[in-house]
């Protein structure tokens, strides 16, 4: 009794024990589901058999005669019924207990009532014995089951009114033994039947269509159908330029998962079946059996003359990896060493969880009274010496836990691809069509951001650690999830060498901008877009562009021919700049404002910026640029300033590179780690290729990147000719200074209202018609030109 009342820790007891099972009991417990399993399989297949072959002796004989007599030509189809029932217990999904996740009585239920009323209807079709009659009258029928329950419900409803009963309880033993309602298997039947509707409807039509000898059909429709992923492709090295052995490799998804830990164990791999998959960022949360949403097909014209009825590229032109692979006793044997290392520093602990996730296994440990948060803390170097790791990185507490956290990296890695996480739940139940795909968590929940909720991001990081892999996995996400009239793009890549890949996308309102200055003229230009789409919501009475594109749909928003105004319907603008560095070192002033501005207003009018940068300091990352951008993606950094700068807290230095990220919300002050996924280019290609196909000929708006020699204005972000004499502020500038004698660049700034790199080339450009000497360091230029010329001149 003594012995039984040390329960351990943090279980629930009863005040009064109940008495110690029998050791019968005792060797079954946890293993009913095992027990039954088998004994379904043995009985399924003795009646087989018996059956089938008459193989199994006297007792085979007898199974098969019973369940002739009960089922009559059922019996046929009980051994399958029998041995798939057992392997389902066997093999099928388990929960976090090791039950089978599926509810047994249910199941038996509905299979039941599936039988007894085909039994009835064979009753009803086989002769309708009456008892008293041979045993193979009933065996030829529906045994001895449809004779009891045929028989009276023939005598109250006749033949037909029996055979209604009998198919409404088919489909209630259906509905029951499967747990899928009426309404969403005629959903599911109906969408099914569509894609052969259309295809009888296009060879029906094609029938009596002529075309010119040798030209051959459009097949674009038939290659853009999405369709379920059927086969496994290799991918490359995502992170760097050389595949290495701690990456797994792609495989079909087809494949059998590796196999997990047991029932008792404290670990949880991450992306098993043992937790839903769930996300904690401005990311759909999928309940239940949500059927995947369909990705709409908007029609706004784009360019106007032309409709197109976009087709959305397939899943299966993206890769799938491999499931992951956990050695659990080598797992156990580092936290108990971990355990046995903080003791050994006076700071008392209990393991109480581990989480292996694709990079990082977390050990969760659980503080003894009296014992610090900051003691643990402080000896991250001592846990990373004694776990043989080059660092860990210490969660103190865990989010949600009475816990702290410990995470060490794993010896081998997991690769995360963009097909697994555009093919989770999480994806097919997004219904933003900027939603997009980030990677997976530490618990392998799929983590998908809404950039129309943060409304905008920074990635930083050093070169190498995945920055670029995850810019093109974002756009890939956009390319698999969005037609050109729901998302348009503005790709700025000053390095010329990450995205010209996308070029000639019907996505693009320009071709990739590669020349920093003609990227400031597309920044300006996103600003006066912006001020358009404001005005238009103003003039329509939308607060954003949700309601007017809801309104637009509905047709509430009818066009005035009479007065020449026509409207469309506004798609979302994704401004994409690859290197903020190169933009800062040659229009830093210019730049910095048209960022902050799209970013404190560009929200409701749907256009939102996604900016990266490989040099993550102050003169680049500005605290101007930081607080109007909420959204963080930290990459691994070399130091812990580089780290707040980005995140505005440390850990980014702790991070292993390839992938291995930190996220932090717009709402959030905790970075959650994340391993990005990642595309190859030739999935990038592939998809690309589809768009492609679609729209051979693309026209691009030449307004928006503008000529090399144009710069931009600083506060309205609109463009000026650079050495135009009619230009109205060089006329300004060599009004002021020759009047003032004074050539100073910075009176130029307060007189005009424009920023230094206008104003000193505005001197430059008065230098050049010598209305103004050389510099000469800090003093004010020499004015060379006296007001009585500037009055002759005039």
């Amino acid at each position: 009794a003594k012995r039984g009342s040390a329960a351990p820790k943090g279980r629930s007891s009863a005040a009064a024990r109940p008495p110690a099972p029998g050791p019968v009991r005792e060797a079954f417990a946890g293993h009913g589901h095992d027990v039954w399993g088998v004994a379904l399989v043995a009985l399924g297949l003795l009646t087989a058999l018996g059956v089938y072959g008459n193989l199994a002796g006297p007792l085979g004989r007898g199974l098969a005669e019973v369940a002739g007599a009960l089922v009559g030509g059922l019996r046929v189809f009980l051994p399958p019924v029998l041995v798939v029932g057992g392997a389902l217990l066997l093999r099928g999904p388990r929960d976090a207990q090791g039950a089978p996740r599926f509810s047994a009585g249910r199941l038996g239920v509905g299979v039941v009532l599936i039988f007894v009323a085909v039994a009835g209807l064979l009753h009803l079709t086989k002769g309708r014995p009456e008892f008293g009659m041979p045993l193979e009258d009933f065996i030829a029928a529906g045994g001895y089951v449809g004779a009891l329950v045929g028989a009276p419900l023939e005598k109250a409803l006749a033949v037909w009114g029996a055979g209604l009963v009998f198919i409404a309880l088919i489909v209630v033993g259906l509905v029951i033994a499967t747990g899928v309602s009426v309404r969403t298997a005629a959903r599911k039947t109906a969408d099914g039947v569509k894609p052969v509707q259309g295809a009888m409807k296009r060879g029906m039509g094609s029938l009596f269509e002529l075309k010119p000898e040798g030209e051959d059909g459009d097949d674009v429709e038939d290659a853009i159908v999405p369709i379920l992923y059927d086969g496994s492709s290799t991918g490359e090295d995502a992170w760097g330029d050389e595949a290495e052995p701690m990456l797994t490799e792609l495989i079909d998804p087809d494949g059998e998962p590796a196999d997990s830990f047991d029932d008792e164990s404290l670990l949880f791999v991450a992306g098993s079946d043992d937790e839903p998959v769930v996300d904690e960022l401005d990311i759909h949360v999928p309940t239940g059996d949500a059927p995947p949403a369909k990705s709409e097909q908007l029609t706004m014209p784009l360019p106007k003359e032309r409709k197109v009825n976009w087709k959305l590229p397939p899943l299966k032109m993206l890769d799938r990896s491999v499931a992951q692979q956990v050695d659990k006793k080598m797992v156990e044997d580092r936290g108990r060493l971990l355990e046995a290392a903080l003791a050994e520093h006076g700071v008392q602990t209990k393991l109480v969880g581990m989480v292996v996730g694709p990079t990082v296994t977390r050990y969760e440990l659980e503080l003894l009274p009296g014992v610090k948060v900051s003691k643990v803390t402080s000896l991250h170097k001592d846990i990373a010496y004694a776990m043989a790791s080059p660092d860990v990185r210490i969660l103190a507490p865990i989010p949600g836990k009475q816990a702290i956290g410990v995470e060490v990296p794993n010896d081998n890695r997991q690769l995360v691809a963009v097909g697994d996480i555009l093919a989770s739940p999480e994806a097919k139940a997004a219904k933003n069509p900027l939603e997009v795909a980030i990677g997976r968590d530490i618990n392998g929940r799929s983590v998908l951001a809404d950039l129309s909720k943060m409304p905008h991001i920074l990635i930083a990081g050093a070169t190498g650690a995945g920055k670029s892999s995850c810019i093109n996995s974002l756009l890939t996400s956009i390319l698999m999830r969005s037609t050109p009239d729901q998302v348009r793009l503005i790709l700025i890549d000053p390095k010329r060498v990450e995205l010209g890949q996308y070029n000639r996308l019907p996505h693009l309102l320009t071709q990739v901008v590669t020349n920093p200055k003609k990227a400031a003229n597309a920044l300006s230009w996103t600003v006066k877009e912006m001020e358009r789409r404001y005005d238009l919501l103003s003039e329509c009475g939308f607060r954003d562009i949700d309601g007017y594109n809801s309104a637009f749909d509905r047709g509430e928003v009818v066009d005035q021919p009479e007065m020449g105004i026509e409207y469309n319907r506004l798609p979302y603008i994704l401004v994409v700049v690859d290197e903020l560095n190169d933009l800062m070192m040659v229009a830093a002033r210019d730049v910095e404002e048209s960022i902050c501005r799209i970013a404190q207003m560009a929200r409701a009018v749907g256009i939102h910026l996604v900016i990266a940068t490989q040099r993550p300091s102050v003169n680049v990352i500005t605290g101007v640029i930081k607080a109007n951008v909420p959204a963080r993606l930290a990459f691994a950094v070399s130091s812990l300033a580089d780290s707040r700068v980005i995140l505005d807290q440390g850990g980014a230095e702790k991070l292993l590179g390839r992938g291995d990220m930190l996220l932090l919300g717009p709402s959030s002050s905790i970075a959650q780690r994340i391993q990005g996924a990642w595309v190859t280019e030739d999935e990038v290609r592939a998809v690309v290729a589809a768009w492609r196909q679609q729209s051979p000929d693309v026209a691009y708006d030449d307004t928006v990147q503008g000529s090399e020699e144009s710069s931009i204005g600083s506060s309205a972000g609109g463009m000026v000719g650079g050495d135009d004499d009619d230009d109205d502020l060089l006329a300004q500038a060599m009004e002021l200074v020759v009047r003032s004698q004074l050539g100073s660049t910075s009176m130029l700034q307060r007189k005009l209202r424009v920023g230094f790199a206008r104003a000193g080339r505005l001197m430059d450009l008065l230098e050049q018609r010598g209305v103004v000497g050389p510099s000469e360091g800090s003093k004010a230029r020499t004015v060379l030109m006296t007001p009585e010329e500037l009055d002759g001149a005039d």
